[in-house]
């Protein structure tokens, strides 16, 4: 990044092409810890410089106050986009308000957030910053397909979980399972810019991860093989419609998602990651 903050005029031409975003862009990275100022900027160099990431895709929430000025100025130092999110949670309830009012002034009050947030879960539109939502095709399917919130968002960001399908097998059989889903939103879509964001499979179950087939396979074998498919398959992801797919690698730790990190628990790689970020 420039050692200065850029002048607001410049945020126009600031963001590379989203034709240039596909393949491997970046991680997931949940944030319930609250995690310290000092472990953001030692983690997201990790992502930067270690994984080549271009971003990060903020998962969870925390409350903590100050919490996005820490994630913006860890991204600024090392130089990573940030996608934002307002966190609805589960429970229907409504502080995801409060959350969403947090980030709006943070982006008004920060010089610096306005140049590192690329894309936002919340209405942002004032500040020139892209909005979208995330969720399965099916989400979309069981509301009728949800055609007006296509129309409204600005890109489309698919959670890509083939592990759940009723016809999963193993990590390396699963290309026709994301093809059929990525068709839906291609269908559906209007030829917007397209990301996988909540993007992987898991390594273990657990109460909360079980598959929809008997024959789904979750152990690392699969986890890295899932990530191997995307990679054979970088030129079709390259050639859809409104600039090509990129996807993010959910989620960068096993102590932030238990069976999807990258890093086991103990902060060990689980197996070889360099995905490809061009073809």
């Amino acid at each position: 990044m420039p050692s200065r903050t850029p002048d607001d005029s410049e945020l126009e031409r600031w963001w590379c092409d989203p034709t240039t975003e596909y393949a491997f862009v970046g991680f997931s990275y949940e944030v319930t810890a609250c995690q310290s100022a000092e472990q953001l900027l030692n983690e997201f160099r990790d992502i930067r410089y270690h994984f080549n990431s271009r971003y990060i895709r903020l998962y969870g929430a925390c409350d903590r106050e100050g919490f996005y000025d820490d994630i913006v100025n860890a991204a600024w130092e090392n130089g990573l986009g940030v996608h934002a999110l307002v966190w609805f949670g589960f429970n229907g309830d409504d502080v995801w308000i409060g959350r969403r009012d947090t980030l709006l002034a943070n982006l008004h009050s920060n010089p610096r957030a306005k140049f590192v947030t690329r894309l936002a879960k919340a209405n942002l539109s004032s500040l020139s910053i892209p909005v979208t939502v995330s969720e399965l095709a099916y989400g979309y399917q069981e509301r009728g397909g949800a055609q007006d919130v296509l129309d409204a968002i600005d890109s489309i960001n698919i959670h890509m979980l083939p592990f759940f399908s009723q016809n999963a097998s193993t990590a390396n059989q699963s290309w026709p399972l994301v093809l059929n889903d990525l068709q839906w939103f291609v269908d559906h879509g209007n030829g917007k810019k397209m990301y996988f964001d909540e993007n992987g499979w898991p390594s273990v179950t657990s109460p909360s991860v079980q598959p929809n087939s008997p024959y789904a396979v979750a152990d690392v074998t699969n986890e890295q093989a899932y990530f191997t498919l995307l990679d054979e398959h970088c030129h079709d992801l390259k050639k859809v419609v409104g600039g090509g797919v990129g996807w993010f690698a959910h989620i960068y730790s096993d102590n932030q998602e238990p069976g999807y990190g990258i890093y086991d628990s103990s902060g060990n790689l689980k197996f070889p990651f360099h995905p490809r970020t061009f073809c």
